[in-house]
């Protein structure tokens, strides 16, 4: 599903160059999961968004369902994004202007793989029934989360990429957020990729890999 090959990163900084991944090479298959963990500044972040497409490597290649990342222009890494990734972050990323039921689907409308009845089967396992017509800003956090997750699943992506996805929460809606991610994950049977700084957001899932000055290694929770 995901397979990065001997990717290399460096940007360039007033200090001079900062090598922040060092020919890193991972595989993730699907129903697959993963987490990503490292000290602040290791390129956590860095490695996601290559796997998403929205940056480039210097050198190596990542191939997410068969194609090479890499090598794709832009407007043919958003397109694999629209059709195979969904996308969860820290900061929801609601549009405010939008209804629940219309942020919920609108990544599945941009995929043309809008589905009423998966819709109301995600509406009703995020726990949001009843709440189709409010704004974000009338849910709480929590909430906001779960429908975030929801809107990144409703097209039925490949492949879910999350970047701290309960890093905003509190400790107990943490850890409802995240066992109704995985349990979703699991239905859907995608692979997902979890940038984390928390051994508790990591321990259930099936891999933990660290980045260590740039290089990954396996660990344990």
């Amino acid at each position: 599903m995901l397979e990065l090959h001997q990717v290399h990163k460096t940007y360039t900084t007033p200090q001079g160059a900062l090598k922040v991944l060092d020919d890193v090479s991972l595989r993730l298959a699907p129903g697959q999961s993963l987490a990503l963990m490292g000290e602040s500044g290791s390129g956590k972040s860095t490695l996601l968004h290559l796997a998403a497409g929205l940056d480039l490597p210097d050198q190596g290649s990542i191939n997410l369902s068969g194609q090479n990342v890499a090598t794709l222009a832009e407007p043919a890494r958003a397109k694999l994004r629209r059709e195979q990734l969904g996308l969860v972050f820290q900061q929801f990323h609601l549009v405010p202007s939008l209804r629940v039921i219309d942020n919920l689907r609108l990544q599945a409308r941009l995929a043309s793989r809008d589905d009423t009845e998966w819709t109301a089967y995600l509406i009703a396992r995020l726990g949001l029934e009843g709440l189709e017509k409010r704004y974000p800003e009338q849910l709480s956090g929590g909430q906001q989360q779960r429908l975030a997750i929801g809107r990144a699943l409703a097209p039925r992506p490949s492949l879910l990429l999350a970047d701290e996805p309960t890093g905003n929460l509190d400790e107990t809606t943490a850890g409802e957020v995240l066992e109704l991610l995985l349990s979703l994950v699991h239905e859907t049977q995608c692979a997902l990729l979890v940038v984390t700084h928390s051994p508790k957001v990591a321990a259930p899932l099936d891999r933990c890999l660290r980045l260590r000055h740039g290089k990954l290694i396996n660990t344990a929770i």
